[in-house]
């Protein structure tokens, strides 16, 4: 049994591990291997909570834990990624290009890390607020970095929004957009079901089957759109609630 309790502890552990190892990937430019890293470590920032529900050992080191690795992977490893793509494509410089070869100082690409101080604000303010039980009150960690690390592959894999990719008023859309959302006061949807009844669940199941139709027909092009839909639905859902 003291070994069980410590299985989601370790399962967080190796979420960190995939933010830090994702943000030094980012750092030397592979974005994409970054991006999958990010994702690997999600999957276990899913997993750490569901054995801990599982084996009924879920208590405060597991939740401060919890915290600090999605602040690595989903707070500055997608910050350092954001970063890489705006000094890539409009400054035409690498992070270790501004840094090390003394290139001109330039202001946007730190602008992402914005992402990373609001990444954090959130997971803080989320560990002291017993109103989020239900429902997300803003953008979860995961849901806003999924959002950041679409967007390497779609350029890479896509030439549908290719006039996108040099446009400094996209990425200043996306920072001001991820940075707003991760602290905005929006009840957004949990996926958590506390039964599977498909009338009160209604907006959870179109969700997910838009989520996989949508994966399975654009690839990564589906996240942003899934998001935006995540984010629609909710607001959705909190508009019947206020009229009931």
């Amino acid at each position: 049994m003291k070994i069980l309790k410590h299985i989601p502890n370790t399962i967080t552990l190796l979420n960190l591990l995939s933010g830090v190892l994702a943000t030094i990937y980012a750092a030397f430019g592979n974005l994409e291997l970054a991006g999958m890293l990010i994702m690997l470590g999600i999957f276990f920032d899913f997993f750490d909570g569901f054995f801990a529900r599982l084996l009924n050992v879920q208590g405060e080191l597991g939740k401060q834990l919890d915290s600090l690795a999605d602040l690595i992977t989903s707070g500055l490893a997608p910050s350092v990624i954001l970063f890489q793509i705006i000094s890539i494509n409009i400054y035409d410089s690498s992070l270790q290009e501004i840094f090390l070869n003394q290139k001109p100082f330039v202001i946007l690409p730190f602008l992402s890390f914005l992402v990373a101080m609001a990444s954090a604000y959130r997971l803080a303010n989320f560990n002291i607020d017993e109103n989020q039980t239900n429902s997300f009150i803003g953008l979860p960690t995961p849901a806003n970095a999924l959002f950041i690390l679409a967007i390497p592959f779609i350029f890479n894999n896509s030439t549908i929004i290719d006039f996108l990719q040099n446009n400094m008023y996209f990425y200043i859309f996306v920072i001001c957009f991820c940075t707003y959302m991760l602290n905005a006061n929006i009840a957004l949807l949990s996926l958590k079901f506390k039964n599977y009844n498909f009338k009160e669940n209604i907006f959870k199941y179109i969700l997910i089957i838009s989520s996989i139709i949508l994966l399975i027909t654009l690839h990564y092009l589906a996240i942003p759109i899934i998001i935006l839909i995540y984010i629609l639905l909710s607001l959705i859902e909190n508009s019947q609630k206020r009229n009931i």
